[in-house]
């Protein structure tokens, strides 16, 4: 018999990496906040790779702290590793990624959750909305306890009728093992939502004790102090590295040979698996030239002894898993702890979300993390804080939280998914941002920090600190506009130290820093002073005054593009009713229903010229109103 169980101003389903965001900005913005998981010993729970960040995925951990996110918080605190990725090369691309100890960051993130006011965190499986007259009311779990919301946020990962395949066998299941959601995606499509089937997989994981470290590469952390979170100030130094082997022409000859065993290729995958993350049988057959892979020995933690082998995904039986593990250098001898599998899942279109994550058919309901189709924690995470952002300031009758291209990578990641949706698991990337000069790791709260200030996720303390750091950058380079360096013994010294030329005539330290060569650090030392400033602000200085042309032209671009986003498009237009516009264009308009021009420019199908038609249609009529 249904009973009610409660009411909530919130529900959030699910309690990882999407559901954490979203549960915690909704509580910490004043809403009562319920989180319903399948399992409370695996919140924010790492079934894949034991690691968060990475090329334009550490910018999206940056970018949930900016706005008073948790997970860099959290991996701040239980990191067994860090390193600063692509360091040879420009700001832009450079990303934080650190090594989890997995069980660690889920025993600390669910400390947090259970310690927030407004939060209540309780195991239980979901099998129904509760939606009436189009509108979301609440939750229905199979205990029949009933629990009623003015939002819901669904963020159940690869758990919606969870498969797992290993060569030919397969079962229903979650990741490792834990029971699957399959009522709930009935439900779902009952409800008129358009599901996919996508795919996901794992590598088996090896007792360390069994690797012959002495055939692999070291692949230590960095020695400098380094963070996700701005907040942080106290750094882990006793890091564990990880290590580096390949795989070799015996490996891809094992693989081969076996090719028709794999859930894969003989058939008994439905899933459509990630391109950019693919199995390692994938890669020996679209890569077939290359004699060999990287793969990574990464450590799952302090106090365990599995190493999860970073590259070595497969669906093979595990019998095939024994031979192609055994024949790359370093594992010989290694045992494997537990086989490595694929699991397929279902997930909503998302082009069926508007750009808040709230559902378009249905009132009050958001979805975020590998439900939206996309794939790793990080994306997870990102769209998870927007959904209870928005889910918040739904029930309070605020104004929706939407970040565009130019603010953010989690503005890119949303854009992309509600705009063009996807056809594989959707993975960040550097290359799928226009503006990512302006998207750079080192300056994500000032991009960001001051939305979360409005919406109530910055605390005080917190913003004071932002604003002092941001009066002195900007202090600092008017300090260097009015120093001038003259060329002498010592200074010439350090120029050519620095690979510049020397200098022959007076310069100002500002003009002086835009050379290529030369890094904030050399002015220091060339005007014989130490700064009473923190390296932070130093390194904020250097990048913006050395790239200050090209962020210029970047700042130029978004201004240009915002004029098209801030023209809207009418909610109620008749896209039938224009002439002119081609079929696809037409049909593409109708499904997505852009909220803005500059939506529908991102529209596969929608051309320049259905551009300018829409826009003659919408001034028109704008005209018209004006006239009446």
């Amino acid at each position: 018999m249904t009973y009610n169980a409660g009411n909530y101003d919130v529900i959030v389903i699910g309690a990882g990496h999407a559901g954490v965001e979203a549960g915690v900005a909704a509580a910490r913005m004043g809403a009562k906040t319920l989180m319903l998981t399948l399992n409370l010993d695996m919140v924010a729970f790492m079934p894949c790779n034991p690691s968060i960040g990475g090329p334009a995925k550490g910018i999206v951990v940056r970018e949930i702290d900016a706005l008073g996110g948790v997970m860099g918080k959290v991996i701040d605190k239980t990191y067994i590793q860090m390193r600063m990725l692509n360091t040879g090369k420009g700001p832009a691309v450079q990303a934080l990624r650190a090594q989890a100890d997995k069980a660690l960051y889920s025993i600390e993130m669910k400390k947090l959750i259970e310690n927030e006011k407004n939060l209540t965190i309780r195991q239980g499986m979901v099998e129904k909305l509760i939606v009436e007259d189009g509108v979301c009311k609440g939750v229905m779990t199979e205990t029949n306890a009933a629990y009623y919301a003015k939002a819901v946020v669904v963020t159940t990962g690869t758990y919606m009728r969870g498969k797992v395949l290993m060569g030919d066998l397969e079962y229903e299941s979650g990741p490792n093992n834990q029971r699957p959601s399959v009522k709930l995606s009935e439900n779902l499509q009952e409800l008129g939502l358009e599901l996919v089937r996508f795919k996901t997989g794992t590598p088996p994981r090896v007792n360390s004790h069994t690797i012959d470290y002495s055939k692999t590469e070291i692949q230590p952390g960095d020695d400098k102090p380094q963070g996700f979170s701005y907040e942080t100030t106290e750094f882990i130094t006793d890091q564990i590295p990880c290590w580096l082997t390949y795989t070799n022409e015996f490996t891809h000859e094992v693989i081969n040979n076996n090719l028709g065993l794999s859930a894969m290729y003989s058939g008994a995958k439905r899933g459509t698996g990630p391109r950019y993350c693919p199995s390692i049988e994938d890669k020996i057959v679209r890569f077939n030239d290359k004699p060999r892979h990287q793969i990574f020995l990464e450590p799952e933690g302090r106090d365990t002894e599995e190493v999860y082998v970073q590259g070595l995904s497969t669906s093979l039986p595990e019998s095939v898993q024994h031979e192609m593990v055994h024949s790359i250098p370093g594992l010989e001898n290694a045992e494997i702890m537990r086989a490595g599998y694929a699991i397929e899942y279902d997930s909503i279109v998302p082009t069926q979300l508007w750009p808040t994550l709230e559902t378009k058919t249905i009132s009050g309901l958001f979805t975020a993390g590998q439900i939206n189709g996309t794939s790793g924690y990080e994306e997870a995470a990102g769209q998870g804080i927007m959904a209870g952002i928005n889910a918040a300031q739904k029930v309070f009758g605020k104004e929706q939280v939407i970040l565009d291209r130019s603010q953010g990578y989690i503005g890119v990641l949303i854009d992309d998914l509600v705009t063009k949706g996807t056809n594989e698991p959707y993975r960040l990337l550097t290359s799928r941002a226009e503006y990512r000069l302006l998207l750079r790791h080192d300056n994500a709260d000032l991009r960001l920090t001051e939305i979360g200030r409005q919406i109530g996720l910055i605390t005080d303390e917190r913003y004071e600190n932002f604003q002092v750091k941001q009066q002195a950058v900007e202090e600092e380079k008017k300090r260097l506009k009015k120093l001038t360096i003259k060329p002498s013994e010592a200074v010439n010294k350090i120029m050519e130290e620095a690979g510049a030329t020397p200098l022959k005539e007076a310069i100002k330290a500002y003009d002086l820093l835009k050379r290529p060569e030369l890094e904030y650090y050399d002015i220091e030392r060339m005007i014989d002073k130490n700064t009473e400033i923190s390296n932070e602000v130093k390194d904020q200085v250097g990048i913006q005054v050395k790239y200050e042309g090209y962020i210029k032209k970047a700042n130029e671009q978004v201004e240009r593009m915002l004029k098209m986003e801030d023209k809207k498009v009418p909610d109620d237009i008749d896209y039938d009713a224009i002439s002119g516009l081609a079929t696809e264009a037409r049909q593409k308009l109708k499904k997505i229903r852009p909220l803005s021009l500059g939506q529908a420019s991102r529209i596969s199908g929608v051309n320049p010229a259905d551009i300018s038609i829409l826009l003659v249609y919408i001034e028109q009529g704008h005209i018209a109103k004006i006239a009446n």
